[in-house]
């Protein structure tokens, strides 16, 4: 109320300030203008009255004086004619100051127009005033109950915190308690196993002294002869006159009795168990070490598309070679993971496996090429077996997509890494996940050895975890986002590949950058585009987005080989068989070609 009040005060005390100067300004104009109409009047009364008196004095003097009344007349009438030009110049005065008059009050009316638009503008002024006051008060409502909404969201914030932290606590005494338990059960464990080694020595010493004392009692035992064995003896002794028994025809006797009567069924147990144990233990044969089937020979760089077929229908994300080099598995958008056997440079197909409710991200056999497993965009990564294509396990925990799992070197342990930022360690044999580390940043690709776990992220960082202590041990930033990680054969180098079209090859002894890759061409196609080693770690391959295979020498670091004109779109992932004869491409469309040199 106030504020209205004083812009009015204001509007007032402008209108006395114009009317002040505007005032000042034409009342001296309007001041004359008043004293020349008075002057006007008065010299129209005035002019009047000498008319009147002159003519009565002229008349007087005519009767009187008639040649000076003459001299009168024309003096009258020059005084008559001054009047009048004087006359004249007051009613032309008189003009000019009605015109100014007008003028005057035409401005004044323009002035009153403008007052009142002002006035209108004003009030419309005010309204948006009201408006906007209104609008302030709102916003401040809105305001104090944000304000409100974030203390409250602050104090949830803290108390989740003090959560936080006391589930922490617990959780690293539960792990510390877990540890101890660990300890004393191994401690335990390696006790029971000294008890049972001891009581195995006691039990095979207590053998060997029964096998010993019933060898005794048997050599002492008499020889029992049959009729024919008594007649040869004696034929023998009467040759010999009566003479000692020779010492070889005792033996004779001792064997023929042990080969004549069967020994007791307890003797003959302890020893083939004796013999059996030493002939395990002591005389086996060697195992032989044939390179598995499969195994890599020649790496042979590809140079012909020996086979061009539709794998899936739509996009193909995923391809991996089996350890045998006989089949091939590759992973779409429809949910399926597809098996394929590699005959005469065609791939046929065997199978399919499903079970998935979303797009599979990655592909992994174990070891012996038994066990298939995938990644997929419905948050789980599972396992099927290949021989009979049956699901055997599902793991679910993520909160994101899954964009890696990889095998740990024993084969009952998996690493998966997920769109949620976290990397998972899961046990297979309790089917639970054993621990969860927060990266920090999306995980695309995953390679481990066997105690460290090496993933690439969307932060640009290739990130090496100790799977013992859950740890970071280092990073190391790369110029663009991680696509792909792949360790060559001996695992002492890891390849990358990153959204800055580049692939590096990093020495893991000294943690540095050994080599880079690039070519004129070359662009990484998406956030999941796959490179990979030759079995023997001489060449690199990655499919560009134009559709081209480009391989690179890691001998000499140049270009070796680009192969193109077969892809319609960008190429998702790439595997280079572990016979080194083959290698395989798959894209964003269906397709999947198969490549060598033949």
């Amino acid at each position: 109320m106030e504020r209205r009040m004083e812009w009015k005060r204001h509007i007032s005390e402008q209108l006395k300030l114009r009317d002040r100067v505007q005032r000042h300004t034409f009342e001296e104009i309007i001041h004359q203008y008043h004293r020349l109409l008075e002057k006007s009047d008065l010299q129209t009364v005035l002019s009047e009255r000498y008319q009147t008196d002159k003519y009565e004095v002229q008349r007087h003097e005519a009767s009187q004086d008639p040649g000076r009344g003459e001299a009168l007349q024309q003096e009258v009438a020059q005084m008559r004619i001054r009047h009048q030009e004087e006359l004249t110049e007051l009613h032309k005065k008189r003009g000019e100051l009605a015109q100014s008059v007008i003028e005057l009050n035409n401005q004044i009316q323009q002035k009153d127009k403008e007052i009142q638009t002002n006035e209108a503008r004003m009030q419309e002024f005010q309204q948006q005033i009201l408006s906007l006051e209104g609008d302030c008060r709102d916003l401040r409502t809105s305001l104090q109950d944000l304000e409100r909404a974030n203390q409250t969201l602050k104090d949830e914030y803290d108390a989740l915190q003090i959560t936080f932290s006391a589930l922490e606590e617990k959780l690293r005494k539960t792990c510390e308690d877990n540890q101890e338990l660990v300890s004393r059960w191994m401690a335990e464990k390696a006790q029971e196993a000294n008890k049972l080694n001891a009581e195995n020595e006691k039990d095979t010493r207590r053998r060997q002294a029964k096998l010993q004392k019933e060898l005794a009692d048997a050599a002492k035992e008499p020889l029992p002869l049959e009729g024919e064995d008594d007649i040869e003896v004696l034929a023998e002794d009467g040759g010999k006159g009566g003479g000692e028994t020779s010492p070889s025809r005792l033996h004779g006797r001792t064997l023929s009795k042990k080969t004549s009567q069967p020994p007791p069924g307890g003797l003959l147990d302890s020893i083939s168990n004796i013999f059996g144990r030493r002939s395990a233990n002591s005389f086996g044969s060697p195992e032989t070490t044939d390179a598995p089937p499969g195994s890599c020979t020649e790496v042979r760089v590809p140079s012909t598309a020996l086979h061009t077929f539709e794998a899936h229908d739509g996009e193909v994300n995923a391809v991996r070679f089996s350890p045998g080099s006989r089949l091939l598995a590759t992973g779409g958008m429809d949910r399926r993971v597809k098996l394929w056997e590699v005959v005469a440079g065609r791939c046929e197909p065997k199978g399919a496996l499903t079970g998935s409710n979303a797009g599979i991200t990655s592909i992994e056999f174990d070891s012996a090429g038994s066990y298939l497993l995938a990644a997929s965009n419905d948050f789980a990564s599972r396992i099927w077996t290949v021989d009979d294509f049956r699901l055997r396990h599902t793991l679910t925990g993520h909160s994101g997509k899954v964009l890696s799992a990889r095998f740990l070197l024993d084969n009952a342990r998996i690493v998966s890494g997920s769109y949620d930022r976290t990397l998972k360690l899961w046990d297979l044999r309790s089917k639970v996940c054993m621990k969860t580390v927060f990266a920090g940043s999306s995980c695309n690709d995953i390679v481990c050895t066997e105690q460290c776990v090496m993933s690439g992220h969307f932060d640009k960082k290739v990130r090496f975890w100790d799977i013992r202590a859950e740890s970071i041990v280092r990073e190391l930033e790369l110029l663009g986002r991680v696509t792909s990680l792949d360790l060559n054969h001996d695992r002492t180098e890891l390849l990358t590949c990153s959204r800055d079209d580049l692939l590096k090859i990093i020495d893991l002894r000294t943690n540095a950058v050994r080599q880079t890759f690039s070519a004129q061409g070359f662009k990484c196609g998406a956030d999941w585009t796959r490179v990979t080693f030759s079995p023997d770690g001489s060449y690199v391959i990655g499919g560009s987005a134009d559709g081209a295979l480009y391989v690179w020498n890691v001998l000499t670091g140049q270009l070796e080989r680009t192969l193109d004109r077969n892809h319609n779109s960008a190429i998702n992932s790439v595997s280079w068989s572990p016979s080194g004869a083959f290698v395989v491409s798959v894209e964003k469309g269906s397709r999947a070609i198969l490549w060598s040199d033949l």
